[in-house]
Order: structure tokens, then C-alpha cells, then sequence
């Protein structure tokens, strides 16, 4: 049997964009819901990373609150207390607290 001369059933659609419709739209709804803002966030993130200054109030993705004492290109010395400074990487650092007053 050939089946390419077979004619087509009735009311099937011939067109496979209305096939494929449902999907696409699914990954434009994933790409603008989900994907674009987390490389925004990204992005920023390494902005701000790059923007690091001496003397900035910071806090490490482990909850350390430190002023940046001193800036490397693969590190971060955070010093934490009077006498104790820590090496720190510079993607555990994810925000500023210069601006940010304290809280009693």
C-alpha cells in the first residue's frame, strides 16, 4: 500500500503549526517566566561582584557579615571582628550592607 496517496481523513488538520502551537508557546512561556530573569540576575550579580570596593559591608552566602579588608582576583579577606579576618570566595558574596542600617 502506498500510503502518501492515501487521501487524508476527514477534519484532520494538514497544518503541523497547529500541531507544534501548544509547545511553543510553552518555551516562550518558560524562556520570559523563567530563564531570561534568572541570567538578568546573574548578570547583575557579577556586576556587583566586580564593583567590590575595600572598606564595603557584605554578606556571604553562609550568613557572615564582614567590611571587605582586602580584594584579590579569586578571593575576598573579610574581616569580621577587631583581630579576625577571613579568605572568603568572591561568588559567596551576594550583598551590600553599606547602605543598610542596623537593626537593635
Amino acid at each position: 500500500m502506498n500510503y502518501l496517496l492515501m487521501a487524508q481523513p476527514q477534519g484532520a488538520d494538514a497544518n503541523p503549526l497547529t500541531t507544534f502551537l501548544p509547545l511553543i508557546l510553552i518555551i516562550v512561556v518558560f524562556y520570559f517566566f523563567m530563564i531570561r530573569p534568572q541570567v538578568k540576575r546573574q548578570k547583575e550579580l557579577k556586576k556587583f561582584r566586580k564593583s567590590l570596593a575595600k572598606g564595603d559591608k557584605v554578606v556571604t552566602t553562609g550568613g557572615i557579615y564582614g567590611k571587605i579588608a582586602e580584594i584579590k582576583d579569586a578571593y575576598i579577606l573579610l574581616q569580621v571582628d577587631d583581630n579576625v579576618k577571613l579568605r572568603v570566595d568572591k561568588s559567596a558574596v551576594v550583598k551590600d550592607m553599606t547602605d543598610v542600617t542596623p537593626q537593635k
